[in-house]
C-alpha cells in the first residue's frame, strides 16, 4: 500500500497561480519531473478549452445566423439590445479561447511552458466568465421570442444562477476547503 504524501495546507494559499514551488512539491509527491507536471497541466487545459470552444462556436454560428432571419426585423429595442450583447460576449469569449493558440505558436521551442500553462489557465477563466452571459443572453433573447419577458427573464436568470454556483461559486468553495490536495495513490 502507498503512503500518502503529507498534506500540504499552503496549495491553496496560492490563489491558483502558477507558483513554481508549488509545481515543484507537486511534482515530486507525484514521481514527476517538472516538465512532466507541465506537460499534463498543459493536456489538461487542452481538454477543458476544447469542451468549451465546442459550445462557443454553437453559439456564435447561431448568433451570426439569426441576425440573415425574416424574424430579426421584428425584434424590439430590448431585444435588439440583447441580441448585441450576447454577441458581443460570444465573439469576445471566442476570441479569449482561440488566444492560447496563438500564446504557444509565439513562445514554442523557447522553454516556456509555464507561461503558456500559466496565461492558458488565466485565459481559460476569462473565456468562462465571457461565456456564462452569452449563454444566458442567448437564453433570455429566444424565452422572450417564444414565451414572454417575464418567463425569459426568470429563466435566464436561474442559468446565470446555475453558471455562477457551478462555474465559480463550488470550484472556489472546494479549492479553499482544500479538498483533493492530497489524493490517494
Amino acid at each position: 500500500m502507498r503512503r500518502r504524501p503529507p498534506v500540504d495546507r499552503q496549495a491553496p494559499a496560492s490563489g491558483g497561480r502558477f507558483d513554481p514551488v508549488l509545481a515543484v512539491r507537486s511534482a515530486e509527491s507525484r514521481g514527476e519531473t517538472l516538465d512532466q507536471v507541465l506537460d499534463r497541466n498543459l493536456a489538461e487545459l487542452l481538454q477543458e478549452l476544447r469542451v468549451a470552444f465546442t459550445g462557443v462556436q454553437i453559439l456564435f454560428a447561431f448568433l451570426m445566423s439569426l441576425a440573415f432571419t425574416q424574424r430579426f426585423r421584428e425584434l424590439d429595442d430590448f431585444e435588439l439590445t440583447v441580441y448585441t450583447v450576447t454577441l458581443v460576449s460570444t465573439a469576445l469569449a471566442t476570441l479569449v479561447f482561440i488566444a492560447p493558440v496563438s500564446v504557444h505558436r509565439l513562445v514554442f521551442r523557447r522553454r516556456q511552458k509555464s507561461a503558456l500553462v500559466l496565461i492558458a489557465d488565466r485565459l481559460l477563466i476569462v473565456g468562462l466568465a465571457l461565456l456564462a452571459p452569452a449563454i444566458c443572453g442567448a437564453l433570455l433573447l429566444i424565452l422572450d421570442v417564444a414565451l414572454g419577458r417575464w418567463q425569459a427573464v426568470v429563466g435566464s436568470s436561474l442559468t446565470a444562477l446555475v453558471a455562477l454556483l457551478t462555474w465559480y461559486v463550488l470550484p472556489l468553495a472546494v479549492r479553499r476547503a482544500g479538498h483533493g490536495v492530497s489524493p490517494d495513490g
